[in-house]
């Protein structure tokens, strides 16, 4: 059993609203997906697709630091910037060596690979950015978040696929029971709407067809077929639980439990009877000294695919027994690497106010499952919850969130 660590700051950057006041507000609302027909997706196999509102990185970050940052880059430093504001932490007067940032990512700077081949292919080898590198490397958004902040301890990226932003989070906490930091700035950040990157997905057969966007994502409803792509950042600050409260902050809920592991089964399947996530789950509950009995609420992975929420929802139900599990993704869409960090996000929200937001969607569960999914919003004390989730390559992340 590890001592719980602090959430002190919360920052978020979805499809359902910039910042968490907004996000969190249409998440509870849960009233369909925030999905579009995008028109630079008309070269795709599919146009259906999450992306955030309204967002103008040269509006919220300069225009000059814009152009030199990538979408997924800009996406975790708005995110953070929220959090950190929301901790109460001024990064011009801290120790910055005692700093960490951990960022999860899976994909890079797609859209600026891509525009890089475009002008190669036109106009040659002189044509191609000096900025591409700084752009695309997917440890750039941790770099850029250190840059920004002037945080000089650990800067990690961490890539996990679809677990990345949960992996992220719970290395974070890591490294502050380590001793490593006294601070540690968490995300997960991705842009992954190109043409390439989404047919790949499509053809895979990993994303949803239904011709109505506002109904395309359908967690644990016996017509889901696939889910729905998405971009968006989440982020939060840790702190032990002792500092925070000796510098008056604010403690937010105790990330109290993680756990990590491997299907070790097959690149882009997940296990069948889900045996990786439930070590995954069981580690993190024994991390945060609690059984499954003690956790009621559970912001699952839930993406939508057939096989991938049949299997969680057998490891569930054998692990943690009946609380009540909400799947965002009905409202957000998944985006990848920056979904656990998140949902995880969601998951402090609802510990904090007792909100457990429903499942877009929902219109008849799945009869192989026996969940308590809402359809609508539920108010109720939860004393813990669990966040979970899965990564193409078999890669499980889990986190116990706790009153505080």
């Amino acid at each position: 059993m590890s001592l719980p660590v602090a959430v002190t700051g919360l920052g978020l950057v979805t499809p359902a609203g910039i910042g968490v006041e907004e996000s969190w507000r249409v998440i509870r609302e849960g009233l369909g997906t925030r999905a579009s027909e995008l028109p630079e997706l008309k070269t795709a196999t599919t146009r259906t697709a999450c992306r955030v509102p309204g967002f103008d990185g040269a509006e919220l970050l300069g225009t000059r630091r814009a152009h030199r940052l990538d979408l997924f880059s800009q996406f975790a430093l708005v995110a953070v910037r929220e959090a950190l504001a929301d901790a109460g932490l001024e990064p011009e007067s801290w120790d910055g060596t005692r700093v960490a940032v951990v960022i999860g990512n899976s994909t890079g700077g797609l859209a600026s690979v891509a525009d890089a081949h475009e002008a190669f292919a036109q106009d040659g080898a002189r044509s191609v950015s000096p900025l591409l590198l700084p752009l695309y490397l997917p440890n750039m958004a941790a770099g850029q978040v250190a840059i920004e902040f002037h945080a000089r301890g650990p800067c990690l990226a961490v890539s996990t696929a679809c677990a990345s932003g949960a992996t992220a989070l719970g290395t974070a906490r890591d490294l502050l029971l380590a001793g490593r930091c006294d601070i540690a700035v968490a995300a997960g950040a991705e842009a992954p709407l190109t043409p390439v990157c989404v047919s790949g997905f499509a053809n895979l057969g990993a994303l949803a067809s239904a011709p109505d966007p506002g109904t395309s994502s359908r967690p644990f409803d016996v017509t889901r077929d696939g889910f729905v792509i998405a971009e968006g950042a989440g982020a939060v600050v840790l702190e032990r639980v002792a500092d925070a409260r000796a510098r008056g902050g604010r403690v937010r809920a105790l990330l109290a439990g993680y756990g990590a592991s491997a299907d070790a089964h097959h690149p882009t399947s997940p296990h069948p009877e889900g045996a990786g996530l439930a070590l995954a789950l069981r580690g993190a509950l024994a991390d945060a000294g609690l059984t499954g009995s003690d956790i009621d609420h559970v912001n699952a992975h839930g993406t939508g695919t057939p096989r991938g929420d049949l299997a969680e929802a057998a490891v569930v139900r054998e692990v943690l027994g009946q609380p009540v599990v909400t799947s965002v993704k009905g409202v957000t869409g998944h985006a990848l690497a920056a979904a656990g960090a998140i949902e995880a996000v969601c998951a402090v929200l609802t510990v904090e106010t007792g909100e457990v937001p429903p499942t877009a969607n929902l219109t008849a569960l799945d009869p192989r499952m026996d969940l308590d999914v809402p359809r609508t919003l539920r108010r109720r004390p939860v004393r813990a919850a669990v966040s979970t989730s899965i990564g193409f390559g078999g890669q499980n992340a889990a986190l116990v969130v706790t009153s505080a």
